[in-house]
């Protein structure tokens, strides 16, 4: 069985075009999925954060209207719990990401605030994408991948088919025009092809080693996508 490296955001606040800090973190759903495909099929699951970091969950994500109703909010809750290495993630600039077998991102907003500028995220996933490894990424953690095209230099992701939250979505949630800026305009300015979906389904994008998803309900769709790569 192989390694995965969840790389995720070590963010408590998204930056409004404003100048206040709007409260997230990771988003519960989008790490909780994911890590059950993983390690349900066997797999180990390492976190790492920038600056290794305690991560944070968004509250929003531990709602009631988002999980189904109070029983599965109180699931969530559980389910990150018994996730120990929340409480002490590796740090993002010591792991040597060749030593894993693939390396996936989970969304939320945070990733907007820091993973979008980060020089040692953005060297993981160009490493990674070189490699071949499976590289899956979901909802705003794409933003992860501007870091990439730092300096004015050209990303290795531009030409890319890939999704990740979209317009409407942030729309619809309210933040659309609070935002500095969305990601799905950056995305495709980037040079990528956004594949966007009907908002709030579940959608998945692959382009060779590449496995995208819009939203919280594509992130553990893209973990099972990922896991025919991990056992060919």
């Amino acid at each position: 069985m192989g390694t995965i490296l969840f790389v995720v955001t070590g963010a408590r606040h998204w930056t409004l075009s404003d100048g206040t800090e709007h409260p997230t973190g990771y988003w519960a759903e989008e790490l909780v999925a994911p890590y059950r495909v993983f390690t349900g099929a066997g797999h180990e699951v390492v976190l790492a954060t920038p600056g290794g970091v305690q991560p944070v969950v968004d509250e929003a994500s531990l709602a009631p209207d988002v999980n189904g109703g109070q029983e599965g909010a109180d699931e969530m809750r559980t389910a990150l719990k018994g996730i120990s290495q929340l409480q002490s993630p590796l740090k993002l600039e010591d792991v040597d990401v060749s030593t894993y077998d693939a390396v996936f991102y989970p969304g939320g907003h945070g990733p907007m605030e820091d993973l979008a500028v980060n020089r040692t995220s953005a060297a993981v996933l160009t490493a990674t994408l070189a490699s071949g490894k499976p590289l899956g990424i979901v909802c705003h953690a794409p933003a992860a991948l501007l870091a990439t095209a730092a300096d004015g230099a050209t990303s290795p992701f531009s030409g890319f088919r890939l999704t990740g939250f979209t317009n409407a979505e942030e729309s619809q949630v309210g933040l659309a025009d609070k935002a500095p800026w969305l990601l799905q305009d950056r995305l495709v300015k980037l040079g990528c092809d956004f594949v966007e979906g009907e908002p709030w389904a579940p959608h998945v994008v692959v382009d060779r080693s590449l496995y995208t998803g819009q939203n919280p309900a594509s992130s553990g769709p893209v973990a099972e996508r990922m896991l025919g790569a991990l056992s060919a």
